[in-house]
């Protein structure tokens, strides 16, 4: 997500064999823990189990602002468990596990704690199935409110949360899976959301269901999904992967936008120069009437106001850091909120190469103004690039510029063809999965083939500007 525009704001690792976050103790060694123990959001995600896929089947009436269906939930257990939780803010009418019911709780903090009529032995195939009639937008946790209609158009994707609004989930970074998403609503609307497209079925009643199909493990904030009129436009890249973008014909700057969005098979060109092989199904985007630019997975979701001629953003750089994300923060994500600089100090320097690539700048023109840009005692250099704080305050300009600055430090001591194969072997070999900050430094460190902690300890772990910017040959 892109800092000026922020308006609203345990899984298998596919390859890995690193653990999970370390989940809350709960004093029984058969009940789930209530959230993986995330240092800045503790109660995300839960213990017991981890999620392989999600399959929604949803229907939302706008004109009363009501979600219903079912969710059902394929997953394996971790532990035996005679209870675990999910993240969920809606009331459920019912919840089966492996086909039989279930007791289930809600509580005012977002945990449906649920109690299978039989204790589930470890290591374990667990289908959970939850049905739901509510509305979202009477629901807030963690003092956020992110469900918000505009007519009968509504963006469902927010970060740092967004699932426990629609479905119930294991909502952390951590813990990815496939996706079905179907959502029936009133003719005259469609439905865009990740992966690709499987069936439209109009129903007798003047409703159409929409169904979409993501292959590829995805994070539950990175899942998104949105309701408008569209005008959507299909092709494919010279490699023949699937473009899919959505225009709401009620969006603002629509020439602008399709002229940058038609361009996307450019950016996906120039990013996989750089980072390797694009890792999703499809690409695309969606130019949309609210919410800010979040990179959803195999589609960001882009508001009108990027085109518009008075945006102080270039909607192209925009879109080049968007799609940056599909490698870092969706195909490699975090293992928690506290490495949050892994995706978007990322995506951020991959803007710095666009424009060096594009000989508009270069990566160390821009790391060198966004380090004159803030003072010594700007609340930006008050806390460390790899602990920051939550998603707000100083701690987002730290993970986007200063974020860069660390990566831009690493390539000045280590020289550019190193560099390039430190992102993509990162890339490469986490794909599907997720990574922290100490793997980050190890992974630089073994490739590099030398000890980095100069670089670390000035950038990425150290509070107080450093005395210079990060500076290289010319060029770098």
């Amino acid at each position: 997500m892109r800092l000026a525009l922020v308006l609203t704001s345990v899984a298998v690792a596919v390859g890995l064999t690193t653990a999970p976050a370390t989940a809350l103790a709960t004093g029984d060694d058969t009940i789930g823990a209530p959230g993986v123990g995330d240092p800045y959001y503790p109660l995300d995600g839960n213990g017991g189990f981890d999620v392989a896929h999600y399959d929604l089947r949803l229907n939302y009436q706008p004109d009363t602002d009501e979600l219903w269906g079912t969710t059902t939930i394929r997953a394996t257990t971790t532990q035996r468990l005679s209870r675990f939780n999910l993240d969920f803010l809606l009331t459920p009418s019912s919840v089966r596990v492996n086909g039989a019911p279930a007791g289930f709780v809600s509580s005012d903090d977002g945990e449906l704690v649920v109690t299978p009529a039989r204790t589930l032995g470890a290591g374990r195939p667990m289908t959970v199935t939850v049905t739901y009639r509510d509305h979202p937008d009477r629901y807030q946790r963690y003092g956020e409110d992110p469900w918000r209609p505009d007519g009968d158009a509504i963006l469902i994707a927010r970060q740092p949360h967004m699932a426990p609004w629609w479905y119930p989930s294991n909502d952390h970074p951590s813990d990815k899976a496939t996706y079905d998403i179907a959502m029936t609503v009133p003719d005259g609307l469609e439905v865009v959301s990740t992966g690709l497209p499987v069936a439209t079925t109009p129903r007798p009643d003047g409703r159409t269901r929409w169904h979409w199909r993501s292959t590829h493990p995805q994070g539950t904030y990175q899942t998104g999904l949105v309701i408008d009129d569209f005008d959507v436009e299909t092709s494919t890249t010279p490699s023949g992967l699937p473009v899919i973008n959505a225009y709401a014909t009620d969006a603002a700057n629509q020439e602008t936008a399709r002229a940058v969005l038609g361009r996307t098979p450019e950016f996906i060109a120039f990013l996989e120069s750089r980072f390797g092989p694009y890792p999703f199904e499809s690409t695309g985007a969606v130019l949309a009437t609210q919410n800010a630019a979040l990179e959803v997975q195999t589609r960001p979701f882009i508001n009108q106001i990027v085109f518009g001629e008075d945006s102080l953003l270039d909607p192209v750089v925009v879109m080049v850091h968007e799609y940056a994300h599909m490698w870092f923060g969706n195909s490699v994500s975090m293992r928690d909120w506290r490495d949050f600089w892994l995706s978007e100090g990322f995506a951020t320097y991959a803007e710095w190469l666009w424009l060096e690539d594009t000989g508009e700048s270069t990566a160390q023109a821009q790391a060198k103004r966004r380090y004159d840009q803030y003072p010594a005692d700007h609340a930006i250099w008050q806390v460390p690039v790899a602990e920051p704080g939550r998603f707000d305050g100083p701690s987002i300009g730290a993970v986007y510029y200063r974020g860069g600055m660390v990566l831009h430090a690493l390539r000045v001591e280590v020289g550019d063809d190193t560099f390039l194969t430190i992102l993509r072997d990162w890339a490469r070999s986490r794909a599907g999965g997720y990574g922290d900050t100490a793997e980050f430094t190890a992974h630089a460190e073994r490739i590099a083939g030398r000890d980095l902690s100069a670089v670390w300890d000035a950038w990425l772990y150290s509070t107080g500007k450093p005395p210079a910017p990060p500076a290289g040959p010319a060029g770098t």
